[in-house]
């Protein structure tokens, strides 16, 4: 994250998940359940949908929303600004390429790399050397196309995309609009960053919940309480790595979130009482 840090910018992602709950028909009312009747269609269980403001490189979850799955990510995300500020490069996968939702996040002094579907028309008002290029994007209100947003535009291909070739083109969208400042590729290479967000969401589902466990409560308030508690754990036990990982000069992602989470289990089995709720 070195070349991040030249930049004078922190890397958040936004994205969303869903945490498997118990089966009560109190759950079921307050949250639902992915699918409609009662055929092969119909989910096994209820589902909670999490929105979260993760910062890629600590893997610390700075924010989070919690509602029930037929809210959609974007309707969460969409309330996750009040945690972002100047400084920060909020990145996004294109589901979330909205002119309001961007706008929202624009507004507080943060910078944005979005993705956008590669097929998408945005055309060039100025090309740059980098290849990349200034262009407009409006909302789908704004039909006469009289307040546009003005964005960067970053196309590329990964060449080891796997054989659909269409998987490998790639579309960013920027505020950062200085390209002698932010050169495409040094972004293209941050964006590649964003997928840690999804390594989180492992951590927290897989790795410290434990892998295909349900949430046990059977109350909505009791089904929160141990979502807001597994992402306080996670919060900490992150924050342990990241000092653990300075006063050895390591990247944080050197260290074992696995191994973090094993120690820390011991610790609280080895002094039973010494670990504060």
């Amino acid at each position: 994250m070195a070349g991040l840090r030249g930049l004078g910018l922190r890397l958040p992602a936004v994205d969303g998940t869903c945490w498997d709950v118990a089966d009560t028909e109190a759950d079921q009312v307050a949250f639902g359940r992915p699918g409609n009747g009662r055929g092969p269609g119909r989910s096994a269980f209820v589902q909670v949908r999490m929105a979260a403001l993760v910062e890629v490189g600590s893997h610390a979850v700075l924010d989070a929303e919690l509602a029930g799955c037929r809210t959609g990510e974007v309707t969460l995300v969409g309330r996750l600004p009040r945690s972002c500020s100047a400084g920060q490069l909020i990145m996004a996968d294109r589901e979330f390429q909205g002119v309001p939702l961007w706008r929202a996040f624009t507004a507080t002094g943060a910078d944005l790399l979005w993705r956008v579907p590669a097929n998408r028309v945005l055309p060039v008002h100025k090309l740059f050397r980098d290849g990349s290029w200034l262009s407009d994007i409006h909302a789908g209100t704004d039909r006469a196309k009289r307040d546009p947003v003005r964005v960067r535009v970053l196309a590329y291909q990964l060449k080891d995309a796997g054989p659909a070739a269409a998987a490998g083109d790639y579309r960013l969208v920027t505020t950062l609009l200085d390209p002698r400042r932010y050169p495409a590729r040094q972004l293209a290479a941050f964006y590649r960053e964003r997928w840690e967000i999804e390594s989180v969401f492992a951590e927290l589902k897989t790795h410290q919940r434990g892998a295909k466990v349900v949430l046990s409560s059977k109350t909505p308030d009791g089904v929160l309480q141990q979502i807001w508690a597994h992402l306080l754990v996670h919060h900490a036990l992150r924050e342990l790595m990241v000092r653990t990982a300075a006063t050895r000069e390591l990247d944080p992602d050197r260290t074992s979130f696995t191994e973090t989470v094993r120690s820390a289990r011991r610790s609280v089995t080895a002094t039973p009482g010494g670990f504060s709720p």
